[in-house]
């Protein structure tokens, strides 16, 4: 039989500007937060709480759920308060952050 060599070329990475690497907010690392995320998955039943076309999200638990804020806390959103939390799924997610995200650098400074 006959041996398989690897590729003989090298994966280059052709972004102009590579991004920092990710690190976890400090805040989101405290015992409290982690309270706080389990209450607001738990409220939810572990599945995800966004609404497409009149319905609810079929995403549950075990796939990846996040504890999200409603009002964001760089928009002087409650951090600790259940009211202000919702268990989405990663796709609703980042949807949501992307579009809190569009609209706080629409707003003039």
């Amino acid at each position: 039989m006959a041996k398989q060599i690897g590729p003989q070329i090298k994966q280059v990475d052709l972004r102009t500007a590579i991004p920092p690497a990710k690190k976890a907010d400090p805040e989101l690392l405290t015992p409290e937060h982690r309270a706080w995320r389990n209450q607001v998955l738990k409220r939810a039943g572990y599945r995800c709480q966004a609404i497409d076309e009149g319905r609810r999200c079929y995403v549950t638990a075990p796939a990846r759920l996040f504890a999200d804020h409603i009002k964001e806390r760089k928009d002087g959103g409650a951090p600790l308060d259940v009211t202000n939390g919702q268990c989405l799924c990663g796709r609703h997610h980042t949807l949501k952050t992307a579009a809190a995200r569009s609209e706080r650098m629409a707003r003039p400074v």
